[in-house]
């Protein structure tokens, strides 16, 4: 399995001054291997392997390119062509993309040491403190807020520059899936160890166990970046005054993106780590964010990181999770599954066929849950009826705290 730590980095200011060179010329690497891909006939285009064996000559050739690590330029030679890989997988699918771009000083930001070039330094910093070197460049302090685990092997490093200006540092790690928490047994999971999410309107999440988690308030946040802007656009693009303005409002962004992320992240780790199964819906996030009702909200969801999130712990703890079909999860009665067209305002489901009674969302989770069963092959069981669901007696779960999770009734075991 392969995931990543990222720490914030503190470098001196003459080891900032040699990223912000490597980064500069790694750019300058970057443009010219798409230089060279271009210039190449359109039934002769050269492969990464064909472009990593010009490195050497073009070094010779141009001598900035020898302050770079050889592993280093590889990565971005690799770069390139996955970009381009991207692009091409893009088109294949019928969407309308041009060719990459020159990338200017501004768009490329981060360096990727592959392999080898870096070394990590666990005791040299002070508690919580340690120190990564890039070769040819020195050593860079980090806070080492967590440690790397002892079975994952670092297979590479790299440092990135954000619009705000400071410094990240980041381990893509592997760990072997022997070193894994084993995932519960399929035959075992029943209603009681699993659950159903729907990802909600009025909530960011329902249970098919009628947990909700409330949305994250970004109105403040919003407000101030509002304000901001409109600083921005007073400013005259390119003086001393419109950079600093333009790094107050990255740091707002910044700060509307890591409170989102904090937000996803206790959410997920408390999904994978109280139930053995998870189930969500397999959203066309795209397809909703064209829609021209509540889009912001839709894009400060952002339910793909949602679910990728929810994947990769799903390894780390030992949890299944399934994406299931969202479509019709609304309309379907839970009960009988019939089907009833609800207009998007009309929060309640009752069906007319059994009479069965509950929350839109809370419907829509169990027939999420019960499809994910039937995507195991497992069936749903008989012996677990769907109960009506009521809102009485509503009291805070303190597992996400943070996350204002409440519970408000439960699906019948």
């Amino acid at each position: 399995m392969e995931h990543s730590h990222r720490y914030h980095a503190y470098p001196t200011q003459e080891v900032a001054a040699g990223l912000e060179l490597h980064l500069d010329v790694h750019r300058q690497l970057y443009n010219h291997v798409r230089w060279d891909y271009e210039q190449a006939p359109e039934d002769n285009k050269p492969s990464e392997y064909d472009q990593n064996n010009k490195l050497p000559c073009w070094k010779r050739k141009w001598p900035v390119f020898g302050k770079l690590h050889s592993k280093a330029a590889q990565a971005t030679v690799a770069r390139f062509h996955r970009n381009l890989s991207n692009l091409r997988k893009k088109k294949e699918k019928g969407y309308n993309v041009g060719r990459l771009k020159r990338q200017a000083p501004t768009d490329y930001r981060s360096v990727t040491y592959n392999q080898s070039g870096f070394d990590l330094d666990e005791n040299r910093g002070q508690d919580r403190f340690a120190y990564v070197r890039f070769s040819k460049i020195g050593w860079v302090k980090i806070r080492y807020h967590r440690p790397i685990p002892d079975h994952a092997i670092i297979k590479e490093v790299t440092f990135k520059k954000e619009t705000t200006g400071e410094w990240f540092v980041s381990f893509g790690l592997e760990t072997d899936d022997a070193d894994l928490p084993e995932k519960p047994d399929v035959e075992s999971l029943d209603a009681s160890n699993s659950v159903g999410i729907d990802l909600g309107i009025l909530n960011y999440i329902h249970t098919s166990d009628s947990k909700t988690v409330d949305w994250l308030d970004l109105e403040d946040d919003y407000e101030r970046l509002g304000r901001e802007q409109r600083k921005l656009s007073r400013k005259e693009k390119g003086s001393n005054n419109y950079e600093k303005q333009r790094v107050e409002v990255a740091k707002v962004k910044r700060r509307i993106r890591r409170k989102v992320l904090d937000y996803q992240h206790k959410i997920t780790t408390w999904l994978v780590r109280e139930y053995d199964a998870v189930f969500v819906e397999d959203l066309n996030v795209k397809g909703m964010l064209e829609q021209s009702h509540n889009t912001r909200n839709k894009q400060d969801a952002a339910w793909r990181q949602f679910i990728t999130l929810l994947e990769y712990k799903a390894e780390l703890y030992g949890s299944h999770v399934v994406q299931v079909e969202a479509r019709g999860t609304s309309k379907k009665c839970a009960s009988c599954g019939m089907e009833t067209v609800k207009p998007i305002w009309v929060r309640e489901h009752s069906c007319p066929s059994c009479g069965f009674k509950t929350d839109r969302d809370a419907n829509a989770a169990m027939n999420v849950l019960q499809r994910g069963f039937a995507e195991l092959g497992l069936g749903w069981p008989e012996d677990t009826p769907v109960e009506t669901v009521t809102a009485t007696d509503t009291t805070h779960f303190e597992s996400v705290s943070a996350s204002h999770v409440v519970e408000t009734g439960s699906l019948g075991a």
